[in-house]
């Protein structure tokens, strides 16, 4: 018997053993052709720099290692952006020299603000547009400092030179990344769309078919606003590569917002039947189980061509208002009645919005030309302006007193000080735990200062000619890029390349010079050091609960949007400026804790709150209301507004008193299917919500002034 168990249980054993050793080296594998890419990329770099005679070939080869990226979309986007702020820096050099070009002062004090409001502008962008934005600050600095206390005459010179040097490394590194055993973005990208179609789906079938907790819709809700930001992401990157996402790109935009549409729409839904659900007589809300089960069922043939699923939601949609017609006659109570036609109102607007995901979901497969529609479809991002100003502030005096210091002392390698305390400064100023961060770096940079004495002193002194002057620095160079391919060391992996590479200033004629060496090394740590303090002594406000708290605001003033701006794209931009935001703030709170949950709450209410005041706006935009009626919504509109903006137990009775009155006036105006009935829907949806003692709107509840409205709350 021990013998036969033996035997039975070696292939489980075995399985995960040889698994974990296939992922370990397809890991390694993956890892060391990043190596190679970029060790290629550094290597030919600098050849070809000495050839075209290039000023610093030094700065060329660095490029290849900042750019460099293991998606080869990704190096083409980050080439694309660093283009676009080498230029942007050149020109900006070129004017701030015109200006004051043997005025070391107003130079340095209007240098100091290009590159402290080019670090702000970084703070409001993702991705690589903040990257552009630091590198037009700092390549400023390095083309203008170097010669305007020596030659001013020579910016020209010096701009066209640090172009040319930016210009040759971003071209080797895209080529060499796109042809060494490139990996596509686009294959990342199609996996996330079909990840995003299929789970989506998946939930859709267990929500309409079964029970889903408030919980878990919060945490579902969570996934749906990180799969929205992270498909953007991946889109505003995958152009650059691949000719056919380019293509697309509007109908990718489309597809996400259609997504994020069906998502917000779907989650009011499962709330209001809950709400009616939990109501001491739950007909309402079993007879809107009832109308969407044939929705449920249609989405269970999940392996459905796209055209083929949409066919059947749009056949559930034609179904409704029939199926509708026979439940709403088993409902004898008036109140009950107008709570199922608002759940008939919000099922009927949810199965057209997840039709159209479908459909879009089937486009991106076809060759199809995108409507004007699909070129409006922009993700908006969810900006707070506090933290641009601080990375500002931060930044100007930073520069002002390295300037200072520099004008005052005379050390010429001053200018070291401040140029790479200018590209750090930018480099982690959207960062958490920026001082921290850059004490990483700063460690990394003095092991890569430490190699290249090793490395200058010991071997290229018995090195003449560039291939043993590669195969030296081979060595010491590939503990770099293998370090960055590692998540825990990349930090520390980024300092010691540059740290490597900086200090050995390669160029065409090498010369050894200790003192050199020294003064050189001495000065980019006293920069570090610099940058470390100012981090430390005006931390980056990302990731603090005083930015988290300024966020919650704007994420709740987003109903204040929903009520007054244009309505011409406003639901994308109301939800796509809502994800972003939500997504900024969880990034750095803590998963399941209270501060979490309740940001999500909050994150729900407003976006039921938002979309319905926005369909509300859409409903009486070409017919209105009677005036009456029409002043009794704008009184709900700014109750709501205020609500939000700063929540209050007596902001919450303003609020439904506004409800209230408004409610009851739809009601007596209401005729058939006419404006007065369908204000009376979206009002209806909102009031249900305002009253829901199982949500955020519990902690402002007052029953001071009982409503006419019956309370939502448990058994």
């Amino acid at each position: 018997m021990s013998a036969t168990s033996t035997s039975v249980n070696a292939p489980a054993t075995a399985a995960p053993w040889h698994a974990g050793m296939g992922a370990f080296l397809k890991g390694e594998g993956d890892t060391w052709l990043f190596v190679l890419r970029t060790t290629v990329a550094f290597f030919l770099t600098g050849w070809l720099a000495m050839r075209f005679q290039l000023p610093q070939p030094g700065t060329a080869m660095m490029t290849t290692v900042i750019v460099m990226h293991r998606q080869s979309g990704m190096v083409l986007a980050k080439a694309f952006y660093r283009v676009l702020g080498t230029l942007v820096g050149a020109a900006a050099a070129l004017l701030i020299v015109g200006l004051f070009p043997q005025q070391r002062e107003p130079f340095l004090v209007l240098m100091a603000l290009w590159i402290a409001g080019c670090t702000a502008g970084a703070t409001l962008h993702r991705n690589f547009k903040s990257y552009a934005f630091v590198l037009a600050g700092y390549t400023a600095a390095i083309i203008a400092l170097p010669v305007i206390s020596t030659h001013p005459g020579q910016i020209f010179d010096s701009a066209v030179a640090r172009i040319s040097e930016v210009l040759l490394g971003l071209l080797v590194t895209a080529v060499i990344s796109d042809t060494i055993f490139p990996v596509r973005l686009r294959d990342t990208l199609r996996a996330a769309v079909s990840s995003q179609y299929e789970n989506f789906l998946a939930f859709m079938r267990g929500a309409l078919l079964g029970e889903v907790a408030r919980e878990r819709m919060e945490q579902a809700h969570l996934r749906v606003v990180r799969d929205a930001v992270a498909l953007e992401d991946l889109r505003s990157s995958v152009i650059f590569e691949d000719p056919e996402a380019r293509a697309r790109s509007a109908h990718l935009q489309r597809f996400n917002q259609r997504f994020m549409a069906a998502s917000t729409t779907f989650q009011s839904l499962h709330h209001l039947i809950n709400r009616l659900l939990r109501q001491p007589d739950p007909a309402a809300g079993r007879a809107l189980q009832a109308l969407y089960q044939p929705l449920g069922l249609a989405l269970q043939a999940s392996e459905q061509q796209p055209g083929q699923l949409a066919g059947q939601v749009h056949e559930v949609r034609a179904g409704l208002r029939a199926r509708a017609a026979q439940l709403r006659q088993e409902l004898v109570d008036e109140a009950q009645a107008e709570d199922f036609a608002v759940g008939v109102e919000l099922l009927r607007r949810f199965v057209k919005e997840l039709e159209q995901y479908v459909y879009a979901r089937g486009q991106l497969t076809l060759q199809v030309a995108p409507t004007q529609d699909d070129a409006r479809a922009h993700f908006i991002r969810g900006n707070d302006y506090a933290g641009a100003a601080v990375a500002f502030t931060r930044t100007a005096i930073t520069m002002l007193l390295l300037g200072a210091f520099w004008a005052a002392s005379g050390w010429a390698m001053a200018v070291n000080v401040m140029l790479l305390a200018t590209i750090f400064s930018g480099l982690f100023a959207t960062v958490p735990n920026a001082a921290r961060m850059t004490g990483k770096v700063a460690w990394g940079y003095l092991l890569g200062v430490l190699a290249a004495y090793v490395c200058d002193y010991t071997v290229l002194t018995r090195m003449e000619g560039y291939t043993l002057f590669a195969a030296g620095l081979l060595p010491f160079f590939l503990v770099g890029p293998y370090m960055v391919s590692r998540p825990k060391l990349s930090v520390f992996g980024l300092g010691y390349t540059m740290g490597l590479v900086n200090i050995l200033a390669i160029s065409s004629l090498h010369a050894f010079d200790p003192l050199r060496f020294f003064n050189e090394g001495t000065s980019h740590m006293f920069a570090m050091g610099a940058a470390v303090l100012s981090f430390a002594l005006m931390p980056p406000l990302v990731g603090t609960a005083w930015l988290r708290r300024r966020q919650m605001a704007g994420l709740r003033a987003q109903v204040r949007l929903a009520a007054q701006a244009p309505l011409p794209g406003l639901q994308h931009r109301f939800e796509s400026s809502n994800s972003d935001l939500l997504h900024q703030i969880v990034a750095h709170t803590a998963p399941g804790s209270a501060e979490s949950s309740e940001q999500l709450a909050w994150a729900l209410a407003v976006n039921e709150t938002g979309r319905a005041l926005i369909h509300l706006r859409h409903d009486v935009a070409h017919e209105p209301p009677s005036t009456q009626l029409h002043q009794h919504v704008d009184a709900v509109v700014l109750a709501l507004s205020d609500f939000f903006a700063l929540p209050s137990a007596l902001g919450w009775q303003r609020a439904d008193r506004a409800l209230e009155a408004a409610v009851v006036l739809a009601r007596a105006q209401a005729e058939g299917r006419g404006v007065a009935a369908r204000v009376l829907l979206h009002l209806r949806l909102v009031r249900l919500a305002m009253v829901d003692d199982h949500s955020v709107m519990a902690a402002y509840i007052t029953s001071s002034e009982p409503t006419k409205e019956r309370p939502v709350h448990a058994h």
